[in-house]
């Protein structure tokens, strides 16, 4: 007897379904992502060779723009938040919950502490807040002790403490002397005597120990 041959069917997979849900987790992603704001600083560091890589956590900058505003900022939020807390209770700024929200939000803070609480009780979703976080006036530090920015400094070792600190100064090209000179104030006040510059990194010149260095890094990484 002969075997009854089974007709053979290709597969018929409807797609649909997939192709909703693929549209449904990019939908959520679109809506739920926040994307990291712009910051109110623009600043154009000066050249440099260095065989030093900067700290990518643990980092407390303080950045200078070409017109001497000085800002602060602070890469763990957890860290920012115990530094806006002791801000708050060391100088009497009565901000409340909603307030420290915003500013453990916001990457960069650049303005006298008499204004920090009308700054962080700006609606954060209005168009008008992104305008005032770009029109910050810098945090006043221009005598021997470093201002208000001394106060910052302090508390941010606070936050840390028990813990290391690396503190970064961001300069731009064109800022005066006098505007750098205030921020080590703020710093030696606080007796510390060591930071990090951060500056644009530039190929070491060709000859040289580090060039060397640099190019067994490059061919080892090739093998």
């Amino acid at each position: 007897m002969p075997s009854v041959k089974i007709k053979k069917h290709s597969p018929d997979n409807d797609m649909t379904p997939f192709v909703d849900v693929a549209f449904l987790i990019l939908s959520f992603f679109m809506l739920a992502t926040k994307f990291k704001p712009e910051e109110p600083i623009e600043v154009t560091t000066p050249n440099s060779v260095s065989s030093q890589i900067l700290p990518e956590k643990d980092a407390f900058m303080v950045s200078i723009d070409k017109e001497g505003r000085v800002f602060i900022s602070m890469d763990n939020p957890q860290s920012r938040q115990v530094l806006i807390q002791n801000v708050n209770q060391s100088r009497g700024l009565g901000l409340g919950p909603a307030e420290i929200k915003n500013f453990v939000n916001s990457p960069t803070v650049g303005v006298p502490l008499s204004k920090l609480k009308g700054l962080l009780s700006l609606d954060q979703e209005d168009d008008a807040t992104d305008k005032a976080f770009k029109e910050q006036e810098g945090i006043p530090c221009a005598d021997s002790t470093g201002g208000e920015l001394s106060y910052w400094v302090r508390e941010a070792l606070v936050a840390y403490s028990g813990r290391k600190l690396n503190l970064l100064i961001k300069s731009d090209n064109n800022t005066k002397y006098p505007a750098f000179k205030y921020v080590l104030s703020a710093f030696k006040v606080n007796d510390q005597n060591k930071f990090l510059l951060v500056t644009s990194p530039e190929d070491a010149p060709i000859g040289t120990s580090l060039y060397e260095t640099r190019q067994k890094q490059i061919m080892g990484g090739d093998k």
